[in-house]
C-alpha cells in the first residue's frame, strides 16, 4: 500500500491554524500528522487521495489563513529511515513512560519503556490525541480489565494499557500496514495479550469489554459508537480522542454511552 505525504504550508503557522487543518483532512482521509516548520506534514493512502476534494476543504477553510501544499509518493522502503532522520524523537511522559524507537539510545529507566517502530502504521505518541489517551492510561486503573483498542495503528495504546494491567486486549484497524506494524511493536515489547484484527467494527460481534478506546476522527466516532455502546460491559468505560470542544455535542447526543473522553 502506498502513501502519499503532502506537506501544508500555513500563514500563520500556529497551533491553532494546524489542529484545525489536521481534524478537517482527517475526514478526507488523511491518517496521521506531523508538525513542521512551515506548518504540518500529513499522510493518506495513495488510492484515496483527491485532489479536488483538498481544494475545496482549503478554499472553505473556517480561518483566515493561507494554505498551500505540495505533494509526493512515499516509498515503503524508505518510511523508516525518514523517520529516524526527521520526525521520531524519543517522547516522556510525565516522568513515568519513555516512547523511543529501536534506533535510539536512551536508556530503559522509566516505570513503562515502550519501543515502537512506526512504518507506515502511525502513532508514535507525539500526535496529541494520542498523548492524552496515553496520560488517561497512566493515570486510571486498568488492572485485570477486558480492553478493546479501535484504530490501533501502531498499537502504541494497547502495549500500554498491556503493560498497566489490562487483560485480555483485542486491537482493530482497517489498514494491513498497521496490523503488521501492531505485530511487530507486540513482540518487540514482549507484549502476548494482544489479539490483532483487520477490519472495522464490524468484527465486535457480540464480544464485550470493560474499557474501549477509540482514538479516531469524529465522523469514526460517531458511525461506530453504537456498535461501541453494544459491547461495552455495564460499568465499562470508552475514551475517545481525535475531536475537538464544538464536536461534543454531537458525540454526546449518544447518551446510551457512558464513557470518559481523553
Amino acid at each position: 500500500m502506498k502513501y502519499i505525504e503532502v506537506k501544508f504550508t500555513c500563514v500563520p503557522n500556529n497551533e491553532i491554524v494546524n489542529s484545525i487543518l489536521s481534524a478537517s483532512i482527517a475526514e478526507l482521509g488523511f491518517e496521521s500528522f506531523v508538525e513542521d516548520e512551515d506548518g504540518t506534514l500529513a499522510y493518506i493512502q495513495s488510492d484515496v487521495f483527491d485532489i479536488a476534494a483538498l481544494d475545496q476543504l482549503l478554499a472553505d477553510f473556517p480561518l483566515e489563513a493561507q494554505i498551500s501544499y505540495t505533494f509526493k509518493s512515499i516509498e515503503e522502503q524508505n518510511w523508516n529511515e525518514e523517520w529516524e532522520k526527521n520526525y521520531f524523537q524519543p517522547l516522556t511522559i510525565d516522568d513515568k513512560c519513555i516512547i523511543q524507537s529501536t534506533f535510539h539510545k536512551v536508556p530503559a529507566t522509566y516505570e513503562y519503556n515502550i519501543y515502537i517502530d512506526p512504518k507506515m502504521a502511525f502513532g508514535t505518541g507525539h500526535h496529541q490525541t494520542t498523548e492524552l489517551m496515553i496520560r488517561e492510561i497512566l493515570k486510571d486503573d486498568f488492572a485485570g480489565k477486558s480492553l478493546l483498542d479501535m484504530g490501533t495503528g501502531t498499537a502504541i495504546l494497547a502495549i500500554l494499557a498491556s503493560m498497566r494491567g489490562a487483560n485480555p486486549i483485542e486491537a482493530i484497524d482497517i489498514d494491513q500496514w498497521a496490523y503488521d506494524n501492531a505485530m511487530e511493536n507486540l513482540k518487540l515489547n514482549s507484549v502476548d495479550n494482544v489479539s490483532v484484527e483487520i477490519g472495522g467494527a464490524e468484527l465486535l460481534g457480540d464480544k464485550s469489554f470493560d474499557i474501549i478506546l477509540a482514538n479516531i476522527n469524529r465522523n469514526i466516532l460517531l458511525n461506530d459508537i453504537p456498535a461501541y455502546a453494544s459491547v461495552l460491559n455495564d460499568g465499562g468505560y470508552l475514551y475517545m480522542s481525535g475531536f475537538y470542544v464544538e464536536d461534543i455535542p454531537l458525540i454526546t447526543d449518544w447518551t446510551a454511552v457512558k464513557y470518559q473522553k481523553a
